[in-house]
């Protein structure tokens, strides 16, 4: 059978079992786009290349798959730095097809033409630039092993627009054999055994999990583990739901903008059992005090980051979802000190009620309390994207996230214009559920011409905007650390979100006043196509509590 590059790059993708593509065409992909028409692959035109690696990332983080990328050579293929590094950030399993010129032409500055392997080596997994047609096959089998293996990530496929078109013989590649590349997924025996013997003596234990959790699927067996030895469970904002946030046991998310209750438990717990977390700055503060008194248990996929921030005591390198089950089945008759437990969660208990997540409600919107409408009218049962800053922390604390995958948000890079993009590639993958992105009003803006994505493939995402007139959380440090001293964080003008939404063939509305908030949630889940959702909250409301950069954890501002 004979095929040129292009339909052999689609035979390929399907035998990977890729359903759907986000991209964007150009001159060096014109075949892959010819190929396209008759394809059983879906693909969705995106109105900006970052919004196609964002579309692909949401669609990996709900579905599980590896999302996909399709893109033309030089601007096309740089547009999607910005979406691989933060897919990288939070090791997410995306595959970007970019193309390149013609391989005669490569290093001659032809038009449009970029050095993309080069210029993302650094945020990508791997990538590769194909010199050989026959390569082709093996490539897209290798880049697609790489992506959902071992700690997931990004791969980029450079490809040339003459290997595209080129027809020949081929033979599909269906083994996989880097040198060098053999991620660990067992755990090792003796650690195992003894992170266990210090879980059942520990009077004050506190599970640490991360992002690792649901990109594991481990969820069920973290959830088995933290009920049957009382052990309280606090998560990074990459974690949340990874354990169900209205158990008892569940602190809610740690660091700079966590929970009271999360940051003193681990302030003070005398082991600390981080799994699938990678003790990033936000989650530590000052690295002296962080867990200061605590034997540290670190469960990771990737070695790499054992050890990198924390010095840690017991590392067990491997998958997280094969080491709790380790950790469940060894547990068996074993008994625990429950009496000592219960002190301590006695004690988790006082912090909680002393200090809960509060603010004050009065005659203008609250954004916390748009968000607590959110999930009281839609029973915590949407799937939540964010922007970044102000939207995302108040999303993370006010939403309770009982199960995985369904909280996008870009927590390593903290992308502004992430959050409407994986919308929308959440509801390609969900195409059931309700998604929501909840935007600040300056992040939207980054990638709304989204928008018109959302609309041609009739995709109903709701945009909830706090819109404060600033960019909030600029705002919010120069509020509390530069004397209220506003350099170019606010807005004097904004576009009428509402006409803007008309203009795109959506539905636009908006909220002025707190009793406004309800009945406007529940009108745009009525509305059966995209709505953005507008609500005029209060300026100058900041994110509490809050720890300033480089303070101890337990060092909080509160309300």
């Amino acid at each position: 059978m004979k095929l040129n590059g292009a339909q052999i790059l689609l035979e390929c993708l399907l035998r990977e079992k890729v359903k759907v593509i986000f991209g964007y065409p150009g001159g060096s992909v014109l075949d892959v786009y010819n190929a396209l028409y008759d394809s059983k692959i879906k693909h969705i035109l995106v109105r900006h290349e970052q919004g196609a690696v964002h579309a692909a990332d949401g669609y990996a983080r709900v579905s599980g798959d590896v999302g996909v990328c399709l893109v033309t050579s030089g601007p096309g293929a740089t547009n999607t730095v910005t979406g691989l590094a933060t897919a990288y950030m939070d090791s997410i399993p995306v595959v970007v097809l970019t193309g390149q010129v013609p391989t005669r032409l490569i290093g001659n500055d032809a038009f449009q033409e970029a050095d993309i392997v080069g210029i993302t080596r650094p945020c990508t997994k791997h990538n590769y630039l194909v010199r050989n047609a026959k390569e082709l096959p093996g490539v897209i089998k290798e880049a697609f092993y790489i992506a959902r293996s071992g700690r997931p990530g990004p791969v980029l496929v450079d490809l040339p627009k003459d290997i595209l078109g080129k027809t020949m013989d081929f033979q599909f590649s269906d083994k996989v054999n880097i040198k060098g590349y053999k991620p660990t997924y067992k755990g090792n025996r003796r650690q195992i055994t003894r992170a266990l013997e210090e879980i059942l003596q520990a009077k004050k234990p506190v599970i640490y999990a991360g992002g690792g959790v649901i990109l594991a699927n481990a969820s069920n067996e973290l959830s088995k583990l933290a009920k049957a030895l009382k052990i309280p469970v606090t998560m990074t904002l990459m974690g949340l739901g990874c354990f169900p946030g209205a158990h008892p046991l569940s602190l809610g998310m740690l660091g700079m903008h966590g929970t009271y209750s999360a940051n003193m438990a681990v302030t003070n717990c005398d082991l600390l059992i981080g799994i699938g977390a990678r003790f990033d700055d936000r989650v530590t503060g000052d690295l002296n005090a962080f867990a200061a008194s605590a034997k540290i248990i670190h469960v990771d996929i990737d070695p790499t980051s054992i050890s990198k921030n924390i010095k840690v005591d017991i590392p067990i390198v491997g998958n997280a979802r094969d080491i709790l089950k380790e950790f469940l089945e060894d547990i068996g008759s074993k008994k625990v000190k429950m009496s000592a437990r219960k002190q301590w969660l006695d004690e988790i208990d006082s912090w909680k009620s002393k200090h809960s997540l509060a603010y004050k409600m009065d005659k203008t919107i609250k954004p916390q309390f748009v968000i607590e409408k959110i999930y009281e009218i839609t029973k915590g049962k949407s799937i939540i994207a964010t922007e970044v800053g102000q939207n995302q922390m108040w999303s993370a604390q006010y939403f309770t996230f009982d199960k995985p995958r369904k909280f996008l948000t870009s927590g390593g890079l903290g992308t502004m214009g992430y959050g409407f993009p994986a919308a929308i590639g959440a509801q390609v993958a969900d195409p059931k559920a309700t998604v929501i992105d909840i935007a600040g009003d300056g992040s939207i803006q980054m990638n709304i011409q989204e928008l018109a994505t959302a609309v041609q493939y009739n995709l109903p995402v709701k945009i909830a905007i706090l819109n404060n007139y600033s960019l909030g959380m600029v705002r919010q440090w120069q509020q509390l650390f530069y004397k209220k001293r506003y350099s170019h964080s606010t807005f004097e003008k904004h576009p009428d979100f509402v006409k803007l939404a008309e203009a795109y063939g959506a539905a636009g509305l908006r909220a002025t006043k707190p009793d406004e908030v309800g009945p406007v949630i529940r009108k745009a889940l009525s509305i059966p196509k995209p709505v953005i959702i507008e609500f005029i909250v209060e300026q100058e409301e900041c994110v509490y509590p809050m720890v300033p950069a480089g303070a101890p954890i337990s060092k909080m501002l509160l309300l």
